[in-house]
């Protein structure tokens, strides 16, 4: 064979192995998925099997008014969200080698954080606590650089010129400590190891409040230029899903795994605010069969255009009391039954449960996007009785988690839109 003829073939091999090598690379950089465990899941180290069945839904319930309260009468100093309120938790491994830990994972927060030694004041932890002394990647972000310039956190000039931060928690809890880059490993949910090499967190070296024992820190997934969702866009095209399940394990996804396509999808459009930490909707009119309800809301979330956040940390779904007056009035009219007070009034409508119940079909009518929910969005079953998943609220309203339960939802951030599927979230 001539040399000639022997190089283009060698050439063309080596091109034909290089494109599988990189279809390879595609199929496991493109996307990944995550588990998400319901704090009150038994899956859960936060579960406490002393708790009733109700005594959770009302803890969720006071979360959800703390929440929506901290929301509206925070400022860039104070985080938006109670700090040891989230309602689902997650591992991640940070530094080399990897150090697991388990953390909340809160969409309505930015800044990812966990404990690090040396502890000027650590609340008590049950797993070892991060060494950043141990991990050959490990570095502290510069005060003078613009990653720490950019930031919309409580700052300083720290020891050896370091980017020290400071969060305070609507509950009084806080974190303070230096801005960080470090490895970040997750386990995707086939047992296959995502390695980072460069995200920015905050390694807190005091940090105190309401935190439990059994968590090491924060995941941030909020819209804020710092959250982990905005630091891993570059790599997955901005994308991210979830598909929430009342208890247990749910999963969150990036990428390529995270594109919500198909039948049935509809989608919305987001829009961000002062912070843009939330993702805020556009919600037009809520249907309670063939009666629609036009939704007027006094907008107090920074941005022109949306009125109400979508959030997988609030349980139910809040809206401003003289509206709720007239969604619930209606419900309770096209119900064959009569409502029944639940235990302490937390709950603002409920029945007996029996088989002859029936309830209404509810439709929320946001911005180019109908969403008819189904009868477990709707009320929530407690023993004997059933309660309405909408709540009167002063401050923030909030599209909750029971209201997204079953759906395929996902986040382009790049196209700025939400997108919704009917799902059974229970097959993973």
């Amino acid at each position: 064979m001539a040399p000639t003829s022997f190089l283009v073939l060698a050439l063309t091999i080596s091109l034909f192995y290089l494109s599988i090598f990189l279809s390879f690379l595609h199929a496991e950089l493109g996307g990944f998925s995550l588990k998400l465990i319901h704090r009150d899941s038994p899956e859960s180290p936060f579960y406490d099997p002393s708790e009733t069945h109700y005594q959770r839904l009302c803890k969720s319930v006071r979360h959800a008014s703390e929440r929506a309260h901290q929301i509206l009468h925070s400022n860039d100093i104070i985080s938006k969200v109670h700090a040891n309120g989230g309602t689902y938790v997650m591992n991640i491994s940070i530094g080399s080698p990897p150090v697991s830990m388990l953390a909340v994972a809160d969409t309505g927060s930015d800044l990812t954080w966990i404990q690090c030694k040396p502890c000027l004041s650590c609340y008590e932890q049950e797993d070892d606590i991060f060494d950043p002394k141990l991990s050959k990647s490990y570095r502290v972000v510069p005060y003078q650089s613009d990653r720490c310039k950019s930031l919309e956190l409580m700052k300083r000039c720290g020891i050896r010129g370091a980017c020290e931060y400071g969060i305070h928690y609507g509950d009084k809890s806080y974190s303070y400590g230096k801005i960080s880059v470090e490895k970040v490993t997750f386990e995707s949910s086939t047992g296959k190891r995502m390695t980072f090499p460069r995200i920015f967190f905050g390694c807190g070296n005091s940090n105190g409040g309401g935190f439990d024992e059994k968590m090491s820190g924060i995941v941030g997934l909020g819209n804020g230029k710092l959250s982990l969702v905005s630091q891993l866009g570059s790599s997955f095209g901005g994308k991210f899903s979830y598909c929430l399940v009342p208890l247990g394990s749910s999963t969150i996804n990036f990428g390529t795994n995270a594109i919500v396509s198909g039948l049935d999808t509809i989608s919305t459009p987001f829009f961000t605010g002062s912070p843009e930490t939330f993702y805020n909707l556009k919600l037009e009119a809520v249907s309670v069969g063939t009666k629609k309800l036009r939704y007027l809301s006094y907008n107090a979330l920074g941005t022109s255009d949306g009125n109400i956040i979508i959030d997988s940390g609030t349980t139910l779904t809040l809206l401003p009391p003289r509206f709720f007056a007239k969604l619930k009035d209606e419900v309770s009219s096209q119900i064959d039954a009569t409502p029944v007070p639940s235990r302490d009034n937390v709950f603002r409508l409920c029945y007996k449960i029996n088989d002859h119940l029936k309830f209404p079909t509810i439709t929320m009518h946001f911005k180019n996007a109908d969403i008819k929910l189904k009868d477990a969005n709707i009320f929530i079953p407690i023993w004997d009785i059933t309660c309405f998943a909408f709540k009167d609220n002063n401050d923030a309203s909030i599209y909750g988690s029971v209201a997204q339960m079953d759906f395929l939802v996902g986040y382009d951030r790049e196209q700025k839109m939400v997108s919704f599927k009917p799902t059974d979230c229970s097959l993973g």
